[in-house]
């Protein structure tokens, strides 16, 4: 203890331990969004360079093939892994959702390696590879934003809970510095 310590420590304020719960719940999303979406990296560029070798058709229909077995792939991912807690009750809009939003996904990287491969005439294996990886780098920053907010939604009552754990763990702490003061006072 320092001079002039009483050695008694100010608890943090309550929205500081809400936001760290909120902070470590994101960062669990970004890891298991991110295991399943690389897990779906892999099996694009898979698919794509299998499809480009053993069908020689054009890289923008292989690229289209190869994100639409990914989709499949990711949705199965992200259900039963990276958002298995999230509400389950309305598949049908689920599945909609997830798959309007994953065709305006495929549109942004494919898009990418089309601008690259027709407008540029940058058509070598190794271009293509780089183009369509960075079309899906691109394309899954609105895709993790579109499924967190639209088609995964998180269960509002959860969300409702960890409100009011906050709030009162703040109250029952105000309550007991204010016990102490007040007993103190009458000593």
């Amino acid at each position: 203890m320092g001079h002039g310590s009483s050695g008694l420590r100010a608890a943090p304020p309550a929205h500081h331990g809400a936001l760290r719960r909120r902070v470590d719940r994101l960062w669990r999303e970004i890891v298991k969004f991110g295991a399943v979406g690389g897990a779906g990296l892999l099996v694009n560029l898979l698919v794509f360079n299998l499809v480009r070798q053993v069908t020689g058709l054009q890289v923008v229909r292989a690229s289209v093939i190869a994100t639409v077995v990914a989709i499949v792939f990711n949705y199965v991912g992200f259900r039963y892994f990276a958002y298995r807690d999230r509400d389950k009750s309305g598949r049908t809009r689920e599945l909609t959702l997830f798959l309007l939003f994953s065709v305006v996904g495929l549109v942004i990287e494919n898009g990418v390696l089309y601008l690259a491969t027709y407008g540029f005439g940058w058509n070598s294996p190794l271009q293509n590879n780089f183009f369509k990886f960075l079309g899906i780098g691109i394309a899954t920053l609105f895709r993790f934003w579109s499924y967190r907010t639209w088609v995964f939604r998180a269960l509002p009552a959860r969300e409702a809970v960890a409100g009011a754990e906050s709030f009162l763990q703040a109250e029952s702490g105000l309550r007991t510095e204010s016990g102490k003061s007040r007993s103190r006072a009458f000593r």
